[in-house]
């Protein structure tokens, strides 16, 4: 009896096809194949062109053999191109992850080859892998839908602006501390940036008038823009949704305010569904790493994983908590634990303290559970 060949037993049966994408601005490789052991099928398009895409999976439809119906499970990295192309795979019926690209397992030789095609044949090795039931293959990324996405721009861009603001300021000053001279700069600095003297008693040169009163201008627009986009969200908080809700919830605690409440729950409460503890602190990369080998263990500090503004305001946060909620609970581990060492346990307590901080805020979220002792605002 003749035996089967693989693309006669591939179609005899309903085997999926497997697709993987090494995305690149202007050329996105990919990687087909059907089972483990197989050499993927890599093929280039430019990038972005959906109905070259859809060629290509019929293409390798044809090439494996397989129905015309057949299911098609794909994946790509998380970066530059966001979620856009996970909607769109799904749209198509196509059965998508995106992927946390620290997560991936790479060689740990001191040289290796790296190249696109190798790591679009190294997802697809790893996509096959988990969904043969491998758990610790790497790690998903939760997709937020497009209105949540769209209500995360309110603080980030008020975040950029700020950001902004910083650096004109610090420029400002900078420029007149060539002169020797130091001026505050409040409401009416235009005036007088122009009636300013320097450390002999002369003006300041004109051309450096021009420039400050240029950059104080700049100043004054990002600053209007910072007050109107806090408006904006005072007036989101008001909304019947989701985010606005826990926004609101999380703002009626003392040391929280519209700034923290929108963030954790535009960026963190409002639309993710935590499983466990593990899950809240491992978002912020406040999770521990510990070494362990043969008699030696030891402590390497936290993951830092994930977005480190999220962290940093954590890490803000429990140095409020402390200030505003000092009879509650955790601010009583803290005092107890670490307040009385030096400067560097005090920093590592606070670290504890936010990841402790931010648990007990998910579990007063999503089970009505007060964080014990603490104090609501009148």
């Amino acid at each position: 009896m003749r035996p089967m060949t693989t693309r006669e037993s591939a179609s005899s049966v309903s085997t999926p096809l497997y697709l993987s994408f090494e995305l690149g601005e202007r050329d996105w490789k990919l990687a087909f194949s059907i089972g483990l052991g197989q050499r993927p099928r890599h093929r280039t398009m430019r990038a972005s062109r959906l109905p070259v895409l859809d060629d290509e999976i019929a293409r390798a439809r044809q090439r494996f053999g397989l129905a015309a119906d057949c299911p098609v499970r794909s994946c790509y990295e998380a970066g530059r191109d966001g979620f856009w192309l996970h909607r769109a795979l799904l749209a198509r019926g196509i059965d998508n992850v995106v992927v946390d690209a620290s997560s991936i397992e790479v060689n740990r030789r001191a040289r290796r080859a790296k190249s696109d095609r190798l790591d679009a044949e190294k997802l697809n090795e790893m996509l096959l892998r988990h969904h043969a039931g491998g758990r610790r293959v790497w790690h998903v990324v939760r997709v937020p839908s497009e209105a949540d996405e769209d209500r995360r721009h309110l603080e980030r861009e008020r975040q950029t602006l700020i950001q902004d603001r910083t650096r004109l300021r610090n420029r400002i000053q900078g420029l007149l501390a060539t002169h020797g001279v130091t001026l505050r700069l409040a409401g009416g600095g235009a005036a007088a940036l122009g009636t300013a003297r320097r450390w002999d008693g002369t003006p300041l040169p004109t051309g450096l008038v021009a420039r400050l009163r240029r950059e104080w201008a700049r100043l004054e627009a990002v600053g209007a823009a910072v007050a109107a986009l806090e408006a904006e969200r005072t007036t989101a908080m008001t909304r019947p949704n989701a985010t606005a809700q826990c926004s609101r919830r999380l703002a009626r605690l003392r040391a929280i305010g519209p700034t923290f409440a929108w963030t954790l729950a535009s960026e963190v409460f409002g639309w993710r569904a935590f499983r466990n503890r593990r899950e809240v602190g491992g978002l912020l990369g406040l999770t521990p790493t510990p070494s362990q080998s043969g008699a030696e263990r030891r402590e390497l500090g936290i993951a830092k994983s994930g977005d480190p503004h999220l962290r940093a305001l954590a890490v803000e946060l429990a140095w409020l908590w402390l200030r505003y909620q000092p009879r509650s609970a955790l601010s009583r581990w803290y005092q107890a634990r670490y307040a009385r060492g030096g400067p560097r346990l005090r920093r590592i307590g606070i670290v504890a303290l936010a990841r402790k901080l931010v648990i007990a805020l998910w579990r007063y979220v999503a089970f009505d559970q007060l964080p014990e002792g603490a104090v609501l605002k009148a």
